[in-house]
């Protein structure tokens, strides 16, 4: 996905927005649609804008910022950086590392206990849709950075179901349409 990517400092914590070209669910068919596409979608919806934090942000900011925007995870930048992720953080990671854990959101940073660069799962801007459902599927994971050498998105697995009931959709519709001669 082209696009420009800007910072919008929301207190501690900071949402990068990606300027993408409006998109429509043209019919392609699931073989046929990338990750990209879904990404533009979601810059119709929410404004194309990856909500992120830092390693030293608190656990607590995080967590607020997630729920000020009804999202499930957030991507982690490196200090300094605007554009390479560092980890992520997900609503798991708040339940199993801090919840459970006993332990104090406004005493954690956000790099204790995120998911680091290393260990993630990622796609890229090309990789097939059912690809990416399969590999969230197969990991049981429901975000998934894209990084095309450097993050240009967040995929959720809501994202993904979304596109395939709207592929789903056209093509009853075109089916429809071809039974009652209208092709």
């Amino acid at each position: 996905m082209q696009g420009i990517i800007r910072s919008c400092n929301e207190g501690l914590l900071r949402r990068l927005c990606v300027t993408s070209s409006t998109a429509s669910w043209q019919h392609k068919g699931l073989e046929n649609t990338t990750v990209a596409d879904v990404l533009k979608g979601k810059g119709e919806e929410k404004d194309g804008c990856l909500f992120s934090c830092r390693t030293n942000d608190t656990v607590y900011d995080a967590v607020q910022l997630m729920t000020r925007n009804n999202i499930g995870s957030l991507v982690v930048l490196r200090p300094g950086e605007q554009n390479f992720i560092e980890g992520i953080i997900t609503e798991r990671d708040y339940l199993k590392k801090i919840i459970v854990q006993g332990r104090h959101s406004k005493q954690t940073k956000v790099g204790e206990i995120m998911t680091e660069e290393n260990k993630l799962i990622t796609v890229n801007s090309n990789t097939n849709i059912v690809e990416a459902m399969q590999l969230m599927t197969e990991n049981h994971i429901r975000h998934v950075p894209v990084i095309d050498v450097e993050i240009v998105g967040l995929i959720s697995i809501v994202d993904v179901v979304r596109a395939v009931v709207a592929q789903q959709d056209e093509e009853v519709k075109r089916l429809n349409d071809f039974i009652k001669g209208g092709y």
